[in-house]
């Protein structure tokens, strides 16, 4: 079990970037994979991005492929997604999740931060 908590988050003018970051605590957080999701009012969660528990393999949402990237530093037990070209409907509560597996489906992640609002400007 890990806990996770999010920060990074903030308001930014449309093209312009933000870098989140995911703490976790807990001596297994390299064996797991983890995922950013992100959920707009009135929305669905859905997924952003997910890396495998050795960040050799990544996986993105199309909305958000070639703009956004998703890191991690098992050293520092903490995962990053560096956001770029942001646009006004990215805006939503960011999340980190830790699962067992390299997913796009919320429901195999069995550990969640609180989230961390991003809301990009026109």
């Amino acid at each position: 079990q890990v806990q996770l908590v999010e920060s990074g988050g903030g308001l930014v003018q449309a093209g312009g970037s933000l870098r989140l970051s995911c703490a976790a605590s807990g001596r297994t957080f390299g064996i797991y994979a983890m995922g950013w999701f992100r959920q707009a009012p009135g929305k669905e969660r859905e997924f952003v991005a997910t890396i495998s528990w050795s960040g050799g393999m990544t996986y993105y949402a199309d909305s958000v492929k070639g703009r956004f990237t998703i890191s991690r530093d098992n050293n520092k037990n903490a995962v990053y997604l560096q956001m770029n070209s942001l646009k006004p409907e990215d805006t939503a509560v960011y999340y980190c999740a830790a699962g067992p597996r390299i997913t796009s489906s919320p429901g195999e992640y069995h550990n969640w931060g609180q989230g961390t609002q991003v809301t990009v400007s026109s």
